[in-house]
């Protein structure tokens, strides 16, 4: 048993490098370092240039479609205020609808756009 504890011991301790093998190593890999961090501000200059490619695109596309649609905008400006409105109708009858079946829940004890149990916890009901 203690030759095995002697050879893990062994197999423990690694060759010691010298200093030049040890400065070799450094110089390696701090060479293999800038040639990764060239290699990646390469890609990095690419990538930059084809995001600025790609927002010209963008922005000839923005000013191309603004040019042939501006009556769409306006049509499309119109549909938006009557679905808001159409939106703020629906609101008001569904509050409406649930005063009315709360009312008729609890009794009419309560006033209209209250919601509780009479305690003074009551909550006001969102009105539009």
């Amino acid at each position: 048993m203690s030759e095995e504890i002697e050879k893990k011991e062994g197999e423990k301790k690694k060759k010691r490098l010298t200093k030049a093998e040890l400065e070799a190593l450094l110089i390696e890999n701090f060479t293999s370092l800038q040639k990764v961090l060239t290699n990646l501000s390469i890609k990095f200059e690419q990538l930059s240039e084809q995001i600025s490619k790609l927002l010209q695109l963008f922005e000839i596309a923005a000013k191309d479609f603004v040019e042939k649609h501006e009556s769409y905008d306006k049509e499309l400006a119109e549909k938006i205020d009557k679905l808001l409105e159409q939106n703020k109708i629906i609101a008001k009858g569904l509050t409406t609808i649930m005063e009315e079946k709360l009312k008729e829940s609890y009794g009419g004890g309560m006033s209209a756009g209250t919601i509780g149990s009479g305690t003074g916890n009551e909550r006001l009901l969102p009105r539009m």
